[in-house]
């Protein structure tokens, strides 16, 4: 089994920043593939990165582009996400997820686990 536990939520003013962490413990294989996403009120969970196991290799939501960054570090089973520019349209719920055994990139929600989220409001 794996366990997710995401951090580094909070409120933040419009144009500020956060950093998010998320780290794995349990049966992790070497191979894997980490991902965030988020959820807002009254919508659908949503893709925003994603990297490969060896980090050399990204993806973004369009409207995250420029201002956020994935990142990981595999000795710590970690992944991170820092946002900047942060608007009041990215005020949302943010999951991490895990896919064991895959090489490549994925921006779909099939990921084999997720963490319990954390909220980050952008508001004045």
């Amino acid at each position: 089994q794996v366990q997710l536990v995401e951090s580094g939520g909070g409120l933040v003013q419009p144009g500020g920043s956060l950093r998010l962490s998320c780290a794995a413990s349990g049966s992790i294989f070497s191979i894997n593939v980490m991902g965030w996403f988020r959820q807002a009120p009254g919508k659908e969970r949503e893709f925003v990165a994603t990297i490969n196991r060896s980090g050399d290799s990204t993806s973004y939501t369009d409207s995250v582009k420029g201002r956020f960054t994935i990142s990981r570090d595999n000795a710590k089973n970690s992944v991170y996400l820092q946002m900047n520019s942060l608007k009041s349209e990215d005020t949302a719920v943010y999951y991490c997820a895990l896919k064991l055994g895959r090489l490549g990139l994925l921006t779909t929600n099939d990921y084999d686990y997720w963490g319990q989220g954390t909220q980050v409001t952008v508001s004045s």
